[in-house]
């Protein structure tokens, strides 16, 4: 009988590391199949963020100012001011410093997305693009932070503009 005992122990470590072998080969088609679905969410999930910051903009160009604020994140940080200035924090502070861009008849300027990337996590993306005057002409780029906040709502987390000049 202690003869069986030892080849006994090698069966359990074969049959162990063979159910090993299947659990990781098993795991790894699966971790394939999951990164082919992401990539698929990750075009939603671009087009989300694309549709937002677009939205975003209409709110300027429709003299929207509670619209403006609903994309704001309560934690929101925005570099607003010239450089080196305080970064506003928070939605409140964002809000009241951009207020006065709402109130005359027409936009001071707007702003399209050119640029969108997601994470491959899903949660937070980066939207960049050219800030025009009410002449069309490019005076700015304009880089935004978003953060999934909710099944389908994205809201800003991070914003900094660039005063570039024209750069046509």
């Amino acid at each position: 009988m202690n003869r069986l005992f030892p080849l006994r122990r090698a069966w359990l470590a074969a049959s162990a590391a063979l159910a090993m072998l299947a659990i990781t080969g098993c795991a790894t088609v699966d971790a394939v199949d999951k990164k082919y679905a992401r990539t698929e969410d990750l075009a939603v999930a671009e087009r989300q963020v694309r549709s937002h910051e677009s939205d975003f903009a209409s709110t300027m160009a429709e003299r929207d100012f509670a619209g403006f604020q609903s994309f704001l994140s309560e934690e929101a940080v925005f570099f607003s001011g010239p450089p080196g200035a305080e970064a506003l924090r928070g939605r409140a502070a964002v809000a009241a410093h951009w207020q006065r861009w709402f109130e005359g008849p027409k936009a001071p300027f707007s702003w399209s997305p050119e640029k969108v990337e997601v994470l491959e996590s899903g949660t937070l993306a980066i939207s960049t693009g050219p800030v025009y005057d009410p002449n069309g002409r490019q005076i700015a780029t304009f880089t935004s932070i978003w953060r999934k906040e909710g099944a389908a709502k994205w809201r800003v987390v991070f914003d900094k503009g660039c005063n570039c000049g024209d750069r046509r």
